[in-house]
């Protein structure tokens, strides 16, 4: 019983952590702090998809499901088995990747134009209007 809520747990949260992926640059324009941990997770999640290295999330689960007498996720691993042929069909694996690319990139560069415009209009000196 454990065992099965660690299993969906560490899957909801690597969904959780796919969405940031995606969108995490976009609530960085509200929140800007959040703007490099998201780098850092688009790295971390990039290198994984590019280079097969190993998720440590995917690990924990397949620990969980194996200690609750589940199968374990394929050798492919988190994405394939609950999104590819799910989520999207198969042959469209190219397609999302550059969608989240380019949703990676839009985020980034609509960011930088927005601290560009929050640090013009910080260094413009304050004008004093009276108010009579």
């Amino acid at each position: 019983m454990i065992f099965r809520m660690v299993a969906d747990l560490t899957a909801v949260l690597h969904f959780t952590f796919l969405a940031f992926v995606v969108v995490g640059g976009f609530l960085a324009w509200r929140w800007p702090r959040l703007i490099l941990l998201h780098a850092l997770a688009v790295v971390w999640g990039f290198s994984t998809v590019l280079t097969g290295l190993g998720c440590p999330l995917t690990y924990l689960e397949n620990w969980a499901r194996r200690n609750a007498g589940d199968a374990e996720l394929p050798s492919t691993g988190f994405i394939d088995y609950y999104l590819t042929g799910v989520i999207y069909p198969e042959n469209a694996v190219a397609l999302v990747r550059a969608l989240v690319l380019c949703a990676v990139l839009t985020s980034w560069l609509g960011f930088a134009l927005q601290r560009r415009r929050h640090v013009a209009a910080m260094s413009r000196p304050a004008t004093w209007q009276n108010p009579h």
